[in-house]
């Protein structure tokens, strides 16, 4: 949702606003490097949040859900710094929120495909937007593995680390799962504990046969309900807006848990690993996804602003499920019919994980890396063709990467040990990878509507 705009400002006000955010970024800087120096704790302390109550007013006055979910991580992750006692009981907002949009999913999902399927005659889209979902899928996961692989190999991050000798943290363990189960588990066998269950994928399969049939149905009787559908995916547009507007304090809260149960002075051994996963998301942004968006022909700028109050979402929840309604609802916005914009992001929630899979092959060859071990090129290559395969079987799975890392481990004599040491930034490294995911998500649906011809990108404001 973004917020209604208020009403301009004369060119006086905007300049005293102007001025009041810069005095708020001076006094917040001032109080970190306070708070490096000699001066006495409260006071630095003191320096930040009164620079976090002077933005107050400014972010108050743009009305963006993006300004207002920043500010609430920024000052969320402060609270996490300063009171991390305290911090650590907010996580039950975030919680709340992610429950609300577990509540609005699986109705939207099932509303925006079968109404697109069955109200507009796309029966023979169908297939075509599946097949080129699927395609573009694989290749841009393909092309993140690869680079995943080859930044850590470039940074050696995990060479010399000093294993610890046990770990206390309880992770799931999973079995990997062949290409028949993963194929099986896209089917529902019921609905019913399909939503239950928030099995993203089966909801949408059940939605694209369902609206088949009901497109195959004389007119007099789809009509009657086509005609609730369509009611009760608008209605669920607008939950979506009316739930929007708790997204902010539910990003800070979830900020304020990941800094105030953590600490910063943890991360330090991993620094390395972190830096080498941001900055390989940058460039896989900048040379892969832009180029695509370029040559698909889709306004780049006018997409930037459409991905990024869902892509901020996700980041700071570090839930892409969390950022789902909002994605679909930004994508439809863009120009993206809403049967494709229905099908394909909820589709790429299982098969287009671009920043999971970044991760999965960094977070590996770091576990080989740290446990001594070499591998052949070609021992790496069989390693990340099976987690590329078995990462297909996990969504909805808590801590879902470490789940599968940790399933392939024994198969290729990997201390569990090398893995779990990844639970330190798993969380920092996991706002990256799901914002990312996001976007390629969004991107995803961006670029087969204009396959398709359906893209309009003419809704988007400038």
């Amino acid at each position: 949702m973004t917020p209604t705009s208020a009403p301009p400002l004369s060119q006086s006000s905007r300049a005293a606003f102007r001025a009041l955010a810069m005095a708020a970024a001076l006094l917040f800087a001032a109080g970190y490097v306070a708070g490096f120096s000699h001066f006495r704790v409260e006071f630095a302390v003191s320096l930040r949040w009164i620079g976090l109550g002077l933005f107050l007013p400014f972010v108050a006055r743009r009305r963006s859900l993006l300004t207002w979910t920043f500010f609430a991580m920024l000052a969320g992750a402060e609270l996490g710094v300063d009171a991390p006692q305290i911090a650590t009981q907010t996580h039950f907002l975030a919680d709340i929120f992610l429950r609300l949009i577990r509540m609005i999913v699986a109705p939207l999902i099932f509303g925006g495909i079968v109404t697109g399927i069955a109200g507009h005659n796309e029966l023979r889209g169908v297939g075509r937007v599946a097949v080129k979902s699927i395609i573009f899928f694989e290749v841009v996961t393909t092309i993140g593995l690869i680079l995943g692989a080859v930044a850590i190999n470039l940074t050696q991050a995990g060479a010399g680390v000093t294993l610890p000798a046990s770990t206390q943290a309880a992770v799931p363990v999973a079995q990997p799962q062949g290409w028949q189960q993963i194929v099986l588990n896209v089917f529902p066998e019921n609905i019913a504990k399909s939503v239950a269950e928030n099995q993203i994928l089966q909801v949408a399969v059940f939605a694209l046969l369902f609206g088949v049939a009901l497109a195959s149905l004389p007119e007099r009787k789809r009509t009657p309900l086509l005609s609730v559908l369509q009611s009760l995916t608008e209605t669920m547009f607008r939950l979506t807006r009316i739930v929007m507007v708790v997204a902010p304090v539910a990003a800070g809260a979830a900020l304020a848990y990941t800094v105030g149960s953590m600490g910063l002075a943890t991360l330090l051994p991993l620094v390395k690993l972190l830096a080498t996963n941001y900055v390989t998301l940058v460039i896989f942004v900048l040379v892969v996804l832009v180029p695509i968006l370029f040559l698909a022909r889709i306004p780049i700028g006018r997409f930037a602003a459409a991905v990024a109050e869902p892509a901020a979402l996700g980041f700071a929840t570090t839930s892409s499920e969390a950022a789902l309604p909002l994605a679909m609802e930004r994508m439809e916005e863009f120009g993206v019919p809403r049967w494709i914009v229905s099908f394909v992001i909820p589709t790429g929630y299982s098969f287009n994980l671009t920043g999971s899979t970044i991760y999965l092959s960094m977070a590996a060859l770091f576990a080989v890396q740290a446990a001594g071990l070499h591998f052949s090129v070609g021992q790496q290559i069989v390693l990340l063709a099976t987690l590329a395969l078995t990462s297909k079987g996990i969504a909805g799975v808590p801590r879902a990467t470490l789940v599968v890392l940790l399933a392939v481990s024994g198969s290729f004599q990997i201390p569990s040990s090398a893995v779990l040491m990844l639970l330190g930034v798993d969380t920092l490294m996991d706002m990256g990878r799901t914002g990312l995911n996001v976007i390629g998500n969004c991107m995803a649906a961006a670029v087969v509507a204009r396959w398709e011809g359906d893209l309009k990108p003419t809704a988007v404001s400038a």
